[in-house]
């Protein structure tokens, strides 16, 4: 079963969807299988990160801005300005795609673990992220 999700973000940030996953997860009615999540953008990645202190997702977004800077005079595509090609770098360095298995019905999540997407750009927008629920 293929379904597509729908993540709106305002700018750089993890933007947690695990709510919406876990829901079609629950109407599937699967018992076991896995659910692949894909997101169909090459600036913005997917990540399975801390949900409960916020401070991990902003030393996460921090660090990686550190690691890519904005400004590098060495990036050549630049065409849609200064947060392009560092957004293009970040995703390739996290993932673009994620496979959660399920058990009993739900995500096999750990307790502190959520599904964000990691939105790399400074405007946003929206996001497309396509789910795959097989057996």
């Amino acid at each position: 079963m293929i379904y597509q999700l729908d993540v709106h973000t305002e700018g750089q940030g993890l933007y947690d969807f695990t709510a919406d996953v876990k829901a079609i997860v629950s109407r599937a009615d699967i018992d076991e299988g896995l659910c692949t999540l894909f997101s169909r953008h090459t600036s913005a990645s997917l990540i399975i990160q801390e949900n409960a202190d916020p401070s991990a997702r902003c030393d996460l977004e921090n660090w990686l801005n550190r690691l890519v800077t904005e400004g590098d005079s060495l990036y050549t595509h630049t065409t849609e300005g200064p947060d392009d090609m560092p957004a293009h770098i970040k995703s390739a360095l996290t993932a673009t795609s994620l496979s959660i298995p399920v058990v009993s019905g739900r995500l096999a999540l750990g307790t502190w673990q959520g599904v964000y997407l990691w939105e790399h750009r400074h405007h946003g927008g929206l996001r497309q992220i396509v789910m795959h629920l097989g057996l």
